[in-house]
């Protein structure tokens, strides 16, 4: 299972419970509230704040909180000015992470997030350490809805997409970062069902983890989860989903 899309189905069952919804407002508020301080209010000419309000309303955010984040970012209404840092790790079992990261205060941040990594046996590494192993990529969840795979594959590519990437029972449709909003608007009109949309971080080299690594690097990414300076994480490892069973 992918780092990216085994973490992602992990991330969406987490986000179904009252305590991990607040957190992911959170999250979502700080996104869109830096995205219009760095772009504008404006959503049309602001790809970043377009992406972060479609993920805010598919997180049902009341329509006030959206307007709200991008108010503050903005400066019409007082806000917390955040930082983003991106630390990157090596992980149990010899795994490259990134952890992006919005912050008020980086040398708590750096702290904490140190402390973290430590106490599940990896360490915080250089920048440039392990950010060479990814590109930076469209990724665009979507629900084949009974559709094959060669139909999905065929909406995918008449969209602009670049690949297609099956992962049990969704499907992650791969784009070039300048094309990612052309390809989501083109796939919003197929019959595909969007999960989510974002621009990720993919490796371009997986590193196979098993036992009690698998187990280690679990618990290190759902502390880092929990964490609320954190946005987004991105790893480069191909999980033991029998281990993970075993935890559960």
């Amino acid at each position: 299972m992918s780092g990216h899309s085994k973490w992602a189905t992990i991330r969406r069952k987490k986000e179904k419970t009252d305590a991990a919804r607040g957190r992911i407002f959170t999250r979502l508020i700080k996104e869109i509230t830096i995205a219009a301080r760095m772009g504008g209010g404006d959503a049309e000419g602001n790809p970043r704040l377009r992406s972060a309000i479609a993920a805010a309303k598919a997180a049902n955010m009341p329509a006030a909180n959206i307007d709200k984040g991008i108010k503050k970012g903005t400066g019409e209404l007082p806000g917390v000015i955040y930082e983003e840092i991106t630390y990157e790790c090596y992980a149990p079992g010899g795994v490259a992470l990134l952890i992006k990261t919005l912050t008020d205060s980086k040398n708590r941040t750096v702290s904490e997030i140190r402390h973290i990594i430590t106490k599940r046996g990896g360490n915080l590494a250089e920048t440039g350490s392990v950010g060479y192993m990814f590109e930076r990529k469209g990724v665009i969840t979507v629900d084949p809805k009974g559709l094959s795979e060669d139909n999905v594959m065929e909406i995918a590519l008449e969209a602009g997409a670049e690949d297609l990437r099956a992962d049990e029972d969704s499907f992650d449709i791969i784009t070039e970062p300048n094309e990612f909003e052309t390809v989501r608007a083109a796939v919003e009109k197929s019959p595909l069902g969007i999960e989510s949309a974002e621009i990720s971080m993919l490796p371009s080299v997986y590193v196979k983890v098993e036992g009690d690594n698998a187990r280690k690097l679990m618990k290190l990414l759902e502390d880092l989860e929990e964490h609320d300076d954190v946005q987004n994480l991105y790893g480069n490892f191909d999980i033991d989903e029998a281990a993970l069973q075993e935890e559960e």
